[in-house]
């Protein structure tokens, strides 16, 4: 006869490998699915109706599973705060609420730290009572806002692996609601969940040091570029098509106002009309025909193509600078002196950016520096690097290599 406690530990057991199976099957169905709903949300109902019948064995397994969740899913956005940062621009513009863009990147930073200091404490057992109190509220919110996403596609991806892995809004919603079938039973178990052997001081200092610790890390891949760049553009990487044909390239825009949307073919929409441009905004972009992999055009103030210019030039530097009118005077002195160095390489360098060309030839007039000026998706530019102003070194498409505005490789040795 099975002893009760063993029957304890194969239900513990059970409905967590039925929730990892479940996560499983979400990483094959990017669409909606009754079904695989249906799947899960039997998975949730058997974690509530037997949360109380979980052993320690089995409360343990959970508690480490939903930490290091946290803690990759941490990692893979605080190596790229500002993906982060964008990404709650997109939501707070969802959701009528710009009054808080100013803050969006304090914001980034204090949910990524939060989800670290969860998935760290739960992990390791540190605080889990309160670690358990923090991971509820962070999916409460997380579940909620993938709800609506899910129903009403209001921002395409959520970010919740930053750029390292890629899902669906129904994906995502899936994948958080079997989070909170394995978090359940840590709920219910709360009081039960405790650390002997470490004093409540010492767990205190643990977290307080592992919050320092990944504050600095978070601030780095700001000031600098991610210590590990999980986006297309990456250092190292060939863009060159092997048979390049840029085909078709289809442009989304949406009014500010009505949220109308109205689809162009590239470069036939008003680009260079200010009025127009203010009142209409960048939704997506696709490319239709041909076999243009880089994912968007680099075009010149008439419109023109000129993305091959990437994959056929050597030792091409690329300023990427999506909002030159958000430079600062260093930023500028900056880019003047690297310039200098450029030059006295006997290299090229061209610009790209998403500004109107009216509002680059001003500062032009000023600057005497913006000659080779080409114009591009500020997503996209955004991607390639994390920097405004940023520098790549491309060599007929290979990236040799990226610096943000503080680690331009200026020659501070004067000429003979």
């Amino acid at each position: 006869m099975v002893k009760f406690s063993h029957k304890n530990k194969l239900v513990s057991f059970g409905i967590t490998a039925m929730a990892l199976g479940c996560a499983v099957w979400v990483g094959f169905r990017p669409e909606f699915s009754a079904l695989l709903l249906a799947s899960i949300v039997a998975v949730l109902a058997l974690s509530i109706l037997f949360c109380k019948k979980y052993n320690h064995a089995g409360l343990v397994v959970n508690r480490m599973l939903v930490g290091a969740l946290f803690i990759f899913s941490s990692f893979t956005k605080g190596v790229d705060p500002l993906g982060t940062k964008y990404k709650i621009l997109d939501y707070l513009s969802a959701y009528g609420m710009q009054w808080l863009n100013d803050a969006a990147l304090v914001l980034a930073v204090t949910l990524i730290l939060a989800e670290f200091i969860v998935g760290i404490c739960l992990f390791l057992n540190m605080l889990p009572r309160l670690a358990t109190l923090g991971a509820t509220l962070l999916m409460l919110f997380f579940t909620i806002t993938t709800y609506f996403d899910a129903m009403y596609d209001l921002v395409p991806d959520c970010g919740c692996f930053g750029t390292a892995i890629k899902m669906s809004n129904w994906q995502t919603f899936f994948k958080n609601i079997i989070i909170d079938s394995v978090l359940i039973p840590l709920i219910f178990n709360n009081k039960s969940l405790v650390n002997g052997r470490v004093t409540k001081l010492g767990q205190w200092l643990f977290a307080v040091i592992f919050a320092a610790g990944f504050i600095g890390f978070e601030i780095y891949n700001i000031r600098h570029l991610p210590v590990v760049d999980f986006m297309d553009w990456k250092v190292g990487k060939d863009m060159t098509p092997k048979d390049y044909d840029a085909g078709k390239i289809f442009v989304t825009y949406q009014n500010k106002e009505t949220a109308e949307t109205q689809e162009f073919e590239s470069p036939d929409y008003p680009w260079n009309d200010s009025v127009w441009m203010s009142q209409w905004e960048f939704v997506s972009q696709r490319t239709e025909g041909g076999s243009h992999t880089l994912g968007f055009a680099m075009l010149d103030a008439d419109g023109e193509d000129f993305t091959h210019i990437l994959f056929e030039t050597e030792n091409l530097y690329v300023f990427v600078a999506p909002y030159i009118d958000e430079f600062t005077d260093e930023d500028f002195r900056l880019c003047g002196k690297m310039i200098e160095t450029i030059e006295n390489e006997g290299a090229n360098y061209i610009w790209l950016t998403a500004v109107l060309p009216e509002n680059v030839r001003k500062f032009h007039e000023k600057y005497q520096m913006f000659y080779d000026v080409y114009f591009g998706d500020e997503l996209e530019l955004k991607t390639m690097v994390r920097s405004n102003p940023g520098l790549m070194l491309i060599d007929n498409g290979l990236i040799v290599n990226k610096w943000s505005k503080i680690d331009f490789p200026i020659n501070t040795t004067p000429n003979p």
